[in-house]
Protein backbone atom coordinates (compact mmCIF):
# COMPACT_ATOMS: atom_id res chain seq x y z
CA UNK A 1 0.00 0.00 0.00
CA UNK A 2 1.38 3.17 -0.47
CA UNK A 3 1.62 5.66 2.32
CA UNK A 4 1.89 9.65 2.29
CA UNK A 5 4.17 11.24 4.86
CA UNK A 6 4.15 14.65 6.10
CA UNK A 7 7.76 15.61 7.67
CA UNK A 8 8.75 18.89 9.34
CA UNK A 9 12.44 19.09 9.50
CA UNK A 10 14.98 21.22 10.50
CA UNK A 11 15.92 23.54 7.53
CA UNK A 12 19.61 22.93 7.55
CA UNK A 13 21.99 21.43 4.84
CA UNK A 14 21.97 17.80 4.48
CA UNK A 15 18.69 16.87 6.50
CA UNK A 16 16.88 15.75 2.85
CA UNK A 17 20.14 13.10 2.68
CA UNK A 18 19.43 11.38 6.71
CA UNK A 19 15.93 11.28 5.69
CA UNK A 20 15.86 9.50 1.86
CA UNK A 21 19.08 7.53 3.03
CA UNK A 22 17.25 6.11 6.28
CA UNK A 23 14.88 4.71 3.29
CA UNK A 24 17.70 3.64 1.31
CA UNK A 25 19.53 1.95 3.79
CA UNK A 26 16.01 -0.18 4.56
CA UNK A 27 15.60 -1.36 1.13
CA UNK A 28 12.51 0.70 0.40
CA UNK A 29 11.73 2.76 -2.46
CA UNK A 30 10.84 6.59 -2.35
CA UNK A 31 8.07 6.89 -5.00
CA UNK A 32 7.08 10.64 -4.45
CA UNK A 33 9.55 13.55 -2.53
CA UNK A 34 8.85 17.21 -2.67
CA UNK A 35 10.63 19.07 -0.43
CA UNK A 36 9.89 23.14 0.67
CA UNK A 37 10.36 25.55 3.72
CA UNK A 38 7.05 26.21 5.04
CA UNK A 39 5.88 29.54 6.66
CA UNK A 40 8.65 29.76 9.41
CA UNK A 41 11.83 29.36 6.91
CA UNK A 42 13.87 27.97 9.53
CA UNK A 43 11.41 24.78 8.79
CA UNK A 44 10.72 22.38 6.14
CA UNK A 45 8.13 19.89 5.04
CA UNK A 46 8.97 17.01 3.68
CA UNK A 47 5.84 14.97 1.50
CA UNK A 48 6.76 10.84 0.91
CA UNK A 49 4.74 8.36 -0.65
CA UNK A 50 6.42 5.56 0.46
CA UNK A 51 5.09 1.72 -0.65
CA UNK A 52 4.86 -0.66 2.27
CA UNK A 53 2.65 -1.78 4.78
CA UNK A 54 1.69 -0.63 8.44
CA UNK A 55 4.50 -2.14 9.74
CA UNK A 56 6.95 -1.22 7.34
CA UNK A 57 5.76 2.86 8.19
CA UNK A 58 5.82 2.34 11.04
CA UNK A 59 9.27 1.31 11.58
CA UNK A 60 10.51 3.63 9.44
CA UNK A 61 8.94 6.64 11.13
CA UNK A 62 10.01 5.40 14.50
CA UNK A 63 13.94 5.32 12.92
CA UNK A 64 13.32 9.11 11.54
CA UNK A 65 11.92 10.58 14.66
CA UNK A 66 15.16 9.50 16.13
CA UNK A 67 17.02 11.88 13.87
CA UNK A 68 17.90 14.81 15.31
CA UNK A 69 16.86 17.31 12.93
CA UNK A 70 13.09 16.14 12.28
CA UNK A 71 10.31 18.03 14.30
CA UNK A 72 7.39 15.95 13.52
CA UNK A 73 6.17 12.61 11.32
CA UNK A 74 2.35 12.36 10.46
CA UNK A 75 1.41 9.46 8.18
CA UNK A 76 -1.88 11.42 6.01
CA UNK A 77 -2.78 8.12 4.31
CA UNK A 78 -6.42 7.91 6.02
CA UNK A 79 -6.36 11.49 6.44
CA UNK A 80 -8.40 13.54 4.47
CA UNK A 81 -6.48 15.88 1.89
CA UNK A 82 -5.81 18.30 -0.72
CA UNK A 83 -3.21 16.64 -3.05
CA UNK A 84 -1.81 18.13 -5.88
CA UNK A 85 0.99 17.69 -8.53
CA UNK A 86 2.10 19.77 -11.52
CA UNK A 87 3.41 18.87 -14.37
CA UNK A 88 5.45 20.63 -17.14
CA UNK A 89 5.49 19.05 -20.65
CA UNK A 90 6.63 19.90 -23.81
CA UNK A 91 4.65 18.38 -27.39
CA UNK A 92 5.73 18.38 -30.80
CA UNK A 93 3.59 20.36 -32.93
CA UNK A 94 3.92 19.39 -37.00
CA UNK A 95 1.33 21.79 -38.05
CA UNK A 96 -1.15 24.46 -37.30
CA UNK A 97 -4.00 21.99 -37.00
CA UNK A 98 -2.17 19.49 -34.33
CA UNK A 99 -1.92 23.23 -32.22
CA UNK A 100 -5.39 23.91 -32.03
CA UNK A 101 -6.12 20.19 -31.34
CA UNK A 102 -3.58 20.25 -28.37
CA UNK A 103 -4.87 24.24 -27.63
CA UNK A 104 -8.55 22.38 -27.35
CA UNK A 105 -7.24 19.46 -25.26
CA UNK A 106 -5.15 21.60 -22.93
CA UNK A 107 -8.47 23.80 -22.26
CA UNK A 108 -10.59 20.94 -21.49
CA UNK A 109 -7.72 20.08 -18.66
CA UNK A 110 -7.49 23.68 -17.51
CA UNK A 111 -4.18 23.29 -18.43
CA UNK A 112 -1.87 26.53 -19.43
CA UNK A 113 0.87 27.00 -22.16
CA UNK A 114 3.78 28.65 -21.00
CA UNK A 115 6.31 28.50 -23.71
CA UNK A 116 5.67 28.29 -27.90
CA UNK A 117 7.91 27.39 -30.09
CA UNK A 118 7.32 26.99 -34.13
CA UNK A 119 7.85 23.31 -33.53
CA UNK A 120 6.73 22.56 -29.88
CA UNK A 121 4.36 24.00 -27.00
CA UNK A 122 4.98 24.07 -23.14
CA UNK A 123 2.14 22.84 -21.26
CA UNK A 124 1.87 23.27 -17.54
CA UNK A 125 -0.92 21.04 -15.92
CA UNK A 126 -1.94 21.21 -12.21
CA UNK A 127 -3.89 18.49 -9.98
CA UNK A 128 -4.39 14.62 -8.44
CA UNK A 129 -2.22 12.39 -9.74
CA UNK A 130 -5.25 10.99 -11.80
CA UNK A 131 -5.37 14.39 -14.11
CA UNK A 132 -1.80 14.19 -14.24
CA UNK A 133 -2.12 10.84 -15.86
CA UNK A 134 -5.04 11.96 -18.06
CA UNK A 135 -2.60 15.28 -19.47
CA UNK A 136 0.37 12.83 -20.34
CA UNK A 137 -1.87 10.06 -21.95
CA UNK A 138 -3.90 12.60 -24.27
CA UNK A 139 -0.59 14.29 -25.20
CA UNK A 140 1.37 11.12 -26.36
CA UNK A 141 -0.06 10.79 -29.82
CA UNK A 142 1.34 14.07 -30.97
CA UNK A 143 4.80 13.39 -29.41
CA UNK A 144 6.18 14.12 -26.19
CA UNK A 145 9.68 15.67 -26.82
CA UNK A 146 10.47 15.92 -22.83
CA UNK A 147 8.20 15.81 -19.53
CA UNK A 148 8.81 16.66 -15.67
CA UNK A 149 6.29 16.45 -12.94
CA UNK A 150 6.39 16.61 -9.22
CA UNK A 151 5.64 14.59 -6.56
CA UNK A 152 2.67 14.66 -4.54
CA UNK A 153 1.78 17.90 -2.37
CA UNK A 154 -0.57 17.20 0.61
CA UNK A 155 -2.08 18.84 3.15
CA UNK A 156 -4.71 17.66 5.34
CA UNK A 157 -7.96 19.03 5.48
CA UNK A 158 -9.55 21.33 7.93
CA UNK A 159 -7.92 23.15 11.24
CA UNK A 160 -5.74 20.84 12.06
Amino acid sequence: MKHTLAVLVENRPGVLSKVAGLFARRGYNIESLVVGETEDRTVSRITLVVEGDERVIEQVSKQLNKQVDVIKIQDITAEETVDRQMLLIKVSVADQAARQEILQLMEIFRCRVVDIGRRSLIIEATGEEGKIEAVIQSLRPFGIKELVRTGKVAMVRGAK
